[in-house]
C-alpha cells in the first residue's frame, strides 16, 4: 500500500494569499514611487525586487511550516509564480488606473526622464525617438496591463526557480 501525505495547505492557496499581501504592498511601494517621481532610479527597482524575494521566502515558510515543514522543488515553484501572478494583475491593474485617472502626467514626466538619460549615453536623436516610441506601445493602456503582468510572471518564474531550490526541504520516501 503507498503511504502518501498530502499537505494540509495547498500550494496555490498560500500562492494567493501570499500574492495579495505583496499585491498590496507592491501598490503602495508603487505609488510612492510615482509620486515621489523615482521609476527611473536603478536603486528603488532593486528594492522593488528585494521585496519579491522577501515574500517568495515568506511563502515558502508559511507551506513548510503548514506541512511539517517539508516543501518540494515543484509545491515552492508554483507558489511563487502564483504568488507573482497575483501580484502583478493587482499592481498593473492599479499602476494602469493611476496613470490614466489619478496622474496622467506621470507617464509623460517619466518619458522625459527616459529621454534625458538615453541622451545622455550619447544616442543619436532618431534612436531616442525610435526607443520612445516603441517604450510609448508597451507602456499605454491595457497593453501596458498585459506587458507589466507578462513581466511580473516572468521574474516571478525567474525568483522562484532559485527560491525554491534553495528553501526545499523533500520528505523522505521512507518515514
Amino acid at each position: 500500500m503507498e503511504n502518501t501525505v498530502t499537505p494540509s495547505v495547498s500550494p496555490s492557496a498560500v500562492g494567493v494569499r501570499y500574492g495579495v499581501m505583496l499585491g498590496i504592498v507592491s501598490i503602495i511601494f508603487t505609488a510612492v514611487i510615482m509620486m515621489a517621481g523615482l521609476e527611473q532610479n536603478t536603486a528603488v527597482g532593486l528594492l522593488g525586487a528585494v521585496i519579491s524575494i522577501v515574500f517568495i521566502v515568506l511563502a515558502h515558510k508559511a507551506f513548510k511550516q503548514a506541512n511539517g515543514g517539508f516543501m518540494s522543488y515543484g509545491q515552492g515553484l508554483v507558489i511563487g509564480v502564483i504568488a507573482s501572478v497575483v501580484s502583478g494583475v493587482l499592481t498593473a491593474v492599479f499602476r494602469y488606473i493611476y496613470l490614466t485617472f489619478i496622474d496622467p502626467e506621470a507617464m509623460s514626466r517619466g518619458m522625459e526622464a527616459a529621454r534625458a538619460k538615453l541622451e545622455s549615453q550619447g544616442m543619436s536623436d532618431e534612436q531616442i525617438d525610435q526607443a520612445m516610441a516603441m517604450s510609448s506601445k508597451m507602456t499605454d493602456g491595457p497593453l501596458g496591463v498585459v506587458v507589466a503582468i507578462v513581466g511580473s510572471v516572468i521574474i516571478g518564474l525567474l525568483f522562484s526557480l532559485i527560491i525554491s531550490a534553495i528553501t526545499k526541504r523533500t520528505r523522505p520516501e521512507f518515514e
